[in-house]
């Protein structure tokens, strides 16, 4: 049975890196930790489309049901050209943990589809969610699989996917998905709250090491919607946003950039290359940068031995979802870099995402206040539950938070025991 495991690929192979680690110090039972390192259910969809020259296009639409042993699976969709199973499995996978750190009732999920949606028009987009939703609608809805926007989807594209569940089953299920536009059941607070996360465990890392966020510097990789929120919070409390980067080019100001005004130049210009508050900067150069905390909140595999050696920050906080190669964080953590991993540091979204289904279930929405209260308890729990585990065991925080996240999930498969 073992042996399937070869068939993953390099993303995969970095979350069981992870995964071993911690169920070693677990002395996690060998069926249990078998069960954990395979997904439940994979999903592969052809998803043909009538384009607007009048030609169809076939599509491959995955979704990965990676574990549902703590409730309904949980998970984003991205479209993206290079979309492909393993990394898909490796998303959902980190999804069960994530939502198990965060102490929330879900399994993870995550869907894709292999498309380059900034060469289609708003029609095709529409036709391509509508016929992968109808593709997996068995697999879906608010007791089984739970979606939500990723890399290049938004409120609008949720829209279609619920409306398309429910014109399948025939009613309104507003808890199919979350991301929603707040009009039809999405909720305050949820398109900055994976942003407001990362700002939370930033601060509580800051306290732990006695380190004053007034002040502090802080260079972040990616303004999109995580990267922004963050830089915008963290200035919020008194740091100093001293360099962004995104996927154009980056700025520079060692006094401290003036993040509303980036904002504002970002929504014109579509990036921050070019903002006149600073100097331009390269991606290389802001991971050198000596600085109190770096955030890489774009993509995969940033953080590598390529540029590792040249991080001077005390605390790495991973926005993005996988930034940091495992020889990379090894080299970060001997070399006493705080690092705080992504299952913890953006989990603040998949925490809004379940607030987002339970104001669905019962039909009763709460004020923003409300919402980021919550998301501040659940963070600062979560964070808390993670640092003293990585003290009790003598390990680095993402050894730590995959010991949090295999203990809930593996005490309940214990507790539920076998279906045969």
């Amino acid at each position: 049975m073992m042996g399937a495991m070869a068939e993953h690929g390099p993303i995969f192979s970095a979350m069981l890196e992870a995964f071993d680690d911690a169920a070693r110090l677990l002395s996690l039972d060998p069926g249990i930790w078998r069960i954990l390192t395979h997904p439940k259910r994979q999903i592969i969809v052809s998803c043909p489309v009538q384009m607007d020259n009048g030609e169809i296009e076939v599509f491959t639409g995955y979704r990965v049901q990676y574990n549902i042993t703590l409730g309904p699976a949980k998970g984003g969709i991205r479209y993206h050209p290079d979309v492909t199973l393993d990394e898909v499995t490796a998303l959902a996978a980190w999804m069960t943990w994530k939502c198990a750190v965060a102490h929330i009732p879900f399994g993870g999920g995550k869907g894709g589809i292999v498309c380059d949606p900034t060469r289609m028009s708003k029609r095709e987009l529409e036709a391509l969610t509508r016929r992968y939703v109808s593709e997996i609608i068995d697999a879906i809805g608010p007791e089984k699989d739970v979606p939500a926007p990723d890399v290049n989807t938004d409120a609008q594209i949720m829209a279609w996917v619920m409306d398309t569940y429910s014109m399948h089953v025939g009613h309104t299920e507003t808890a199919v998905v979350t991301g929603k536009p707040v009009e039809m059941g999405g909720s305050l607070g949820r398109r900055e709250a994976t942003g407001r996360g990362v700002m939370i465990v930033t601060r509580e890392a800051a306290k732990h090491l006695g380190l004053d966020i007034k002040g502090a510097t802080v260079a972040v990789q990616g303004f999109g919607n995580v990267g922004s929120v963050s830089a915008d919070l963290l200035a919020g409390i008194g740091a100093k946003i001293v360099a962004v980067s995104d996927w154009k080019g980056g700025v520079y100001n060692a006094s401290g950039l003036d993040v509303a005004a980036m904002l504002e130049y970002a929504k014109t210009h579509k990036s921050v290359d070019g903002f006149p508050g600073g100097e331009a900067l390269s991606n290389e150069q802001l991971f050198g940068l000596d600085v109190d905390v770096l955030i890489p909140a774009a993509l995969e595999n940033q953080v590598t031995m390529d540029n590792a050696p040249s991080i001077k920050a005390r605390i790495l906080v991973e926005g993005a979802n996988g930034p940091t190669t495992p020889d990379a964080h090894q080299h970060l953590h001997q070399r006493g870099v705080f690092v705080i991993p992504d299952i913890l540091a953006n989990a603040g979204g998949v925490t809004t995402s379940y607030f987002e289904w339970v104001q669905d279930r019962y039909g009763y929405f709460w004020e923003l206040g409300e919402v980021n209260t919550r998301l501040e308890q659940k963070m600062v729990e979560a964070f808390d539950d993670v640092l003293q585990t990585s003290i009790k065991y003598s390990v680095d925080l993402r050894t730590a938070a995959y010991i949090v996240a295999i203990s809930r999930v593996g005490n309940v498969t214990r507790m539920r025991g076998m279906y045969a």
